[in-house]
């Protein structure tokens, strides 16, 4: 690369972690709440919304009492928004984006509407994807997604403005273009790093979206009624979970700056690329598959078991100590979305090769609070979450890995919009917590007497 710099020729990199460094017990003296959060996991309360609600626990006398997890969109059930989609033709998702971005479940013909809508604005300016999605090529995906948004911006001669027409057709094109860009950036990343050819299948009007992204993504074109549901399933999980999270708080606080929608939205993108977030469900897929490599027979309680022990202990898989897929910062008993992927993935597993993996993550789910019990010693309740079950439900689709948190960003991207326009309604001040200064002060010395 050129022009890169030498750390050995600068004396920036010295002393990175000294300087950096500040002392824990500096924020238990000033009581900062570290990552937003309260000393019984709670999070800081930091703003009103009527977009939805994430349940799993009660207050109780100031105590935290697990309960089962609860998800709702605009005050409807997820679990009532999905019933019915395993043995039916419709769906969900186009119902639910409108739900979340309209406030209220649309009549058919209101639907139908915003199907449209969304279907025709697919196209992609003329040259993007040689321009810029191409090249340069980008080795993770997420950062093309960030990088196209921006560039989408160039292409919009309305996109400094903040008039609520402009903001729901920038919404629906996003909507609309990231399932194509994201299947266009795997391919041509495909191209760039490992040799292979590009595949640019035009988008066929009248598909939804989940048809749309498989009719892309496979090279026959070819997916079954089954497949394409289990898909929507996962993009109407994914397209929402409050405005605390990570990735959507980013989005607000965006938003209380006045920013366009497109700098808002990219950095939305750049949150939910990070490993802790968007990005954990590689953590969750590394986990299993090592666990598939070390455990002989799955069906073992104890040899599974063992297996969860030592990654506790940091013996196995990335020697973190933690079994990713499990516990989640709300959920206690129970976390919706894990339930209902496991419900489907039971449906569309049943009779195949797929099933024996689909118990052995069952079995995970079932013995890890047992495990997590014996070895940290404590009673805390803990849950399965949704990236149990999404990983494994991807897989069976044949969706790669690279695309499956690019594919958790189209979803959510009904969300970030939703909390986008109640900030800019309700919100109307920018968002600007305190940090306490734990410096002391000193004397300054001209450049000639510094040591």
């Amino acid at each position: 690369m050129k022009n890169r710099i030498d750390p050995t020729t600068i004396s920036l990199y010295d002393r990175f972690l000294e300087i950096n460094a500040i002392d824990p017990a500096v924020y238990n003296q000033y009581q900062v709440k570290r990552g937003l959060r309260n000393d019984d996991g709670t999070g800081v309360v930091a703003g009103v919304t009527n977009i939805s609600n994430v349940h799993g626990y009660i207050l109780s006398d100031h105590e935290k009492v697990p309960d089962v997890g609860v998800l709702t969109y605009r005050g409807y059930n997820i679990e009532d928004l999905l019933s019915g989609t395993t043995s039916s033709s419709r769906y969900c998702f186009e119902e639910i984006c409108y739900l979340l971005l309209n406030g209220d479940l649309p009549t058919q013909d209101q639907l139908e509407r915003f199907i449209a809508a969304i279907d025709s604005q697919r196209e992609l300016p003329d040259g993007f994807t040689a321009h810029y999605i191409m090249h340069p090529p980008t080795a993770d995906l997420m950062n093309c997604l960030a990088r196209s948004v921006l560039m989408l911006y160039a292409n919009d001669p309305r996109a400094e403005d903040r008039a609520p027409d402009h903001e729901i057709l920038t919404a629906i094109s996003l909507l609309s273009r990231l399932p194509r860009i994201s299947v266009l950036g795997y391919y041509a990343k495909r191209v760039a790093f490992f040799n292979e050819s590009m595949i640019m299948h035009r988008f066929i009007p009248g598909q939804s979206t989940a048809e749309t992204i498989l009719s892309m993504l496979r090279l026959d074109r070819s997916f079954t009624p089954e497949e394409a549901r289990m898909l929507d399933i996962l993009l109407c999980l994914h397209s929402e979970h409050g405005g605390g999270n990570n990735s959507t708080f980013t989005c607000r606080v965006l938003t209380s700056t006045d920013t366009d929608p497109y700098s808002t939205y990219a950095a939305a993108l750049g949150s939910l690329k990070g490993s802790r977030h968007g990005g954990a469900n590689a953590k969750v897929l590394g986990m299993q598959k090592d666990l598939k490599e070390q455990v002989a027979n799955w069906e073992n309680d104890d040899e599974v078991a063992d297996y969860l022990r030592r990654l506790l202990q940091k013996e196995a898989f990335d020697h973190a100590g933690l079994i990713y897929g499990m516990g989640h910062a709300v959920y206690t008993l129970s976390d919706p979305r894990a339930t209902i992927c496991r419900e489907f993935a039971t449906h569309l597993a049943s009779g195949t090769e797929h099933e024996a993996e689909l118990n052995l993550l069952k079995s995970i789910e079932r013995l890890a609070p047992e495990v997590i019990a014996e070895v940290k010693g404590t009673g805390k309740q803990i849950c399965a979450n949704v990236d149990m079950y999404s990983g494994f439900v991807y897989s069976i689709l044949g969706i790669p890995e690279e695309l499956i948190t690019p594919l958790f960003a189209c979803a959510r991207m009904a969300g970030w919009a939703a909390h986008r326009f109640e900030e800019i309604v309700s919100g109307r001040r920018i968002i600007r917590p305190a940090y306490k200064s734990a410096h002391k002060a000193r004397t300054y010395l001209p450049i000639n007497q510094r040591g």
